[in-house]
């Protein structure tokens, strides 16, 4: 009787350790996902009592959905434990980031019975490294700047130049020149626009297979517009490359801070190296690297010819505001940041220098499981021409609509235009034939997302195409529940326009009118 008040005692002990606790701590069946304990912690977490939650299904509740955890039940049933980050839904319809702990549980016969889950909000933590992230990253923007304005110029003169003498009389072989000189120079400024406007973002690119050949091209690309011609640029890449998994934009500002402290080690010129190639570790030489596990991993480098680094100052260099950059120079966040993300991505940092013999960053990725190393190269479809469809065109830009008049009118089109929203209903209501919209997001009197919420109101079937300079993540999540089925990121060609417009009215997406 005394062993048993005991064990008494101490299940009572922990049971009111578990309540007190700050965390939430849930107990849910496995298989399946019926909730079993639901302590005060979680119920201060997600606004559900343990009597609300007491036999509800743990997945439904919090992710929307009875097999979102079927992934952390495969590591479970693996490995015994799972740990990573889930975005969790709240009784009053907020959403929470929550750094989540599973432990399976097994019964006396040994067999999987129930999981004990761990969580911890980090919501608002993760709020700020994106507002720190961000910031960081609009420094480095910073740091190019006079050499994105360079190349702006460089890119404009052409165009203006040119333009121009597409009135005189010229035969079909300088028309053409001229006209290529026109288009090469805008593809060039609109890619410059879309690497600014993808560093300046933040945090909102969802993690996914990424090819670190095509970042390292990318990154090139920016840098061969804005660093100085004294500094040579080379990428070396072995492929096939082992995809991994990441978010693109972290990546890109990884790069793009470990080359921006290069080319400030070359102020004479040098020479400065992206390359990759795939490795694979053994349980020895992951254990040399913090936080890596053995396995197939991508190791990318960037090296310069610069002044080097002393060793003394390589000791503090991944320390948060430490930099050796005068006032002005830096807030010595770049490569704190860089040692943050390449973690946050399960990999890690080396540096490899000395004083006047340049400096090489070593960054070893793990390899993502069941990917491909390539992806397929294909060939753009071929589009069927106009078979006389209409098309209204909404944008408050004159020279928008005359070039897609011009573009879908060669291609078969009939063609109505308005400048905003308001006169795109007036055009729309008037004429029984529209078959397809094509509106701008951003306009004056009416805005494009109001105006396709009236159209929908009079056709819900309507083929609609939002077209947008920016991208933002509010506006493209709010064409969604529109039924928007296209969206095209301006500037585009007359190839991306033809295409989606093309696909969209075979598609089926047909109007009721």
């Amino acid at each position: 009787m005394t062993e048993r008040k005991q064990a008494l005692e101490r299940v009572r002990e922990q049971a009111a350790m578990l309540e007190h606790a700050r965390e939430a701590i849930i107990v849910r069946e496995l298989p399946g996902g019926t909730i079993k304990f639901w302590n005060r912690g979680a119920e201060r977490m997600y606004g559900w009592t343990a009597a609300e939650t007491a036999g509800g299904d743990m997945g439904e509740l919090l992710l929307g959905d009875p097999s979102g955890n079927s992934a952390m039940d495969e590591d479970l049933l693996r490995c015994g434990e799972w740990r990573g980050e889930q975005k969790h839904a709240t009784k009053s319809g907020g959403t929470l980031t929550v750094g989540s702990h599973a432990t399976l549980i097994r019964d006396d016969e040994g067999e999987p019975s129930a999981v004990l889950v761990i969580n911890i909000d980090v919501t608002e933590q993760r709020n700020l490294e994106a507002r720190f992230l961000r910031a960081q990253r609009m420094e480095s923007i910073g740091t190019l700047a006079s050499g994105i304005a360079h190349d702006l110029n460089n890119i404009l003169s052409p165009i203006m130049m040119s333009a121009p003498l597409l009135r005189l009389e010229l035969d079909p072989a300088q028309r053409e020149s001229i006209v290529s000189t026109i288009e090469v120079s805008a593809q060039r400024g609109a890619e410059i626009v879309r690497q600014v406007l993808a560093f300046g973002r933040g945090l909102e690119g969802a993690r996914g297979l990424l090819r670190i050949d095509a970042a390292i091209s990318e990154v090139l690309r920016i840098l061969q517009e804005t660093f100085p011609k004294s500094i040579s640029l080379e990428g070396r890449i072995e492929r096939p490359l082992h995809p991994v998994l990441g978010d693109a934009t972290q990546l890109h500002q990884v790069l793009l801070n470990l080359c921006v402290n290069a080319r400030d080690a070359m102020p004479e010129g040098g020479r400065l190296v992206l390359s990759a190639r795939n490795v694979e570790l053994d349980a020895e030489g992951a254990g040399r690297l913090p936080g890596l596990r053995a396995g197939p991993h991508v190791l990318l480098e960037v090296s310069d010819t610069g002044t080097g680094i002393e060793p003394a100052v390589a000791e503090h260099i991944f320390e948060p505001f430490y930099t050796t950059k005068g006032v002005g120079g830096g807030t010595g966040l770049g490569l704190s940041t860089v040692l943050g993300i390449v973690r946050s991505h399960g990999g890690a940092i080396q540096l490899e220098s000395k004083s006047g013999e340049g400096t090489t960053f070593q960054i070893h990725l793990p390899a993502a499981e069941g990917g491909h190393s390539s992806a397929a190269h294909t060939a753009l479809p071929e589009f069927p021409r106009a078979r006389g469809e209409t098309v209204l065109v909404v944008d408050d830009e004159p020279a928008v609509l005359t070039a897609a008049r011009l573009i879908l009118e060669n291609a078969g089109y009939r063609v109505l235009t308005a400048a905003n929203g308001a006169e795109g209903l007036a055009v729309y209501t008037q004429d029984p034939k529209v078959a397809a919209v094509l509106t701008d997001l951003m306009m004056p009197v009416l805005d494009g997302l109001n105006f396709i919420r009236s159209l929908r109101r009079m056709d819900p079937a309507l083929p609609i195409i939002a077209s947008t300079g920016l991208g933002e993540k509010r506006q493209t999540e709010a064409l969604t529940p529109l039924g928007v089925q296209k969206t095209l990121l301006k500037p585009y060609d007359a190839t991306a326009l033809l295409e989606t417009l093309s696909e969209l009215l075979r598609s089926g997406g047909e109007s009721s009118r």
